[in-house]
């Protein structure tokens, strides 16, 4: 065989081991063919995520006007997995959202996850889909010490703020209908425009999920001057929002957050941000209840 011919059978060989080689390193999902959020993101070189600026301590502002949180932190581990997947380093894009405009922004495709505090129940996903439970609350009222409020009961004729877009007002004018109370709706952009309306004696009292307003009360310079009062009005477990019928994205969230729960990540989480001191100084000191560590538990099951 002459030099001429020998090198075009080396140089065969050699392209041949080079796609083995590339095919043996590329990563199971790239093997198939990318779609959806896993498919953007890969092209993009970004994900887009949606935050919210008053939903203490899952999602909020800092002095320096970042996005922090419990749901933030979840949200970075998703992007994590998600790099992985896609074998790509991504970019966080960060967009306000509010209770109003988070469920349109996520079907829309103007975010891809939202990491706020957002109730998963049966009329939302008609719209979009959740990532498994990472918190339970429920539906209180927020109101000045002293106020003549203990219960539901005694809202009748008052004024109740409530923020636009979120389960809580829908549970306050379902309540109000039903027993007759007569209750003044005070509907407000964001939970710190619904506690601003007690604040200055707009409104009686303030109904959202007890967490938030504990968040809410924790921060605020008066806090010795609220309390949260009354039994849970309806019943709010939270997941992260993305976008109905993403398969390839659902896989990475559920894989990820089975391994959040399975290796205690989940909860240390949690500890860092409802039991330990906020970057603000003050502590919600709210233990994990026994409803959401049954969840994380079953959670941290790996499927067969």
């Amino acid at each position: 065989m002459n030099l001429k011919a020998t090198w075009s059978v080396l140089s065969v060989l050699l392209a041949g081991l080079l796609a083995v080689a590339s095919f043996a390193t590329a990563p199971a999902q790239a093997q198939e063919q990318l779609a959806g959020t896993l498919a953007k993101a890969r092209e993009t070189g970004a994900i887009t995520i949606g935050y919210r600026e008053s939903s203490v301590p899952f999602s909020y502002l800092n002095a320096r006007k970042e996005p922090i949180g419990y749901s933030i932190e979840l949200c970075r581990a998703l992007v994590t997995a998600i790099e992985d997947t896609v074998n790509k380093s991504l970019a966080i894009k960060w967009v306000p959202v509010t209770s109003d405009s988070r469920i349109d922004a996520v079907a829309s495709g103007k975010v891809d996850l939202e990491c706020g505090s957002t109730t998963n129940n049966l009329e939302r996903q008609k719209r979009v889909s959740f990532s498994p439970t990472m918190f339970v609350s429920g539906t209180k009222v927020l109101v000045k010490k002293g106020a003549p409020i203990k219960s539901f009961r005694d809202l009748a004729g008052k004024k109740v703020a409530v923020t636009a877009g979120t389960t809580n007002e829908k549970t306050l004018r379902d309540l109000s209908e039903k027993f007759k109370l007569g209750i003044n709706l005070q509907v407000a952009r964001d939970h710190a425009e619904s506690f601003g309306l007690v604040k200055s004696g707009q409104a009686d009292a303030f109904a959202t999920d007890d967490v938030l307003l504990y968040g809410l009360i924790a921060q605020d310079a008066a806090k010795s001057d609220y309390e949260v009062v009354g039994d849970f009005l309806s019943y709010d477990p939270y997941g992260i929002m993305y976008r109905k019928g993403d398969t390839q994205l659902a896989k990475v969230v559920n894989d990820t957050f089975q391994v959040l729960a399975e290796d205690g990540e989940i909860e240390r989480q949690y500890k860092r941000w409802f039991l330990r001191k906020l970057p603000s100084g003050e502590s919600i000191n709210l233990p994990m209840s026994a409803q959401l560590e049954t969840i994380i538990q079953t959670m941290s099951v790996k499927a067969e």
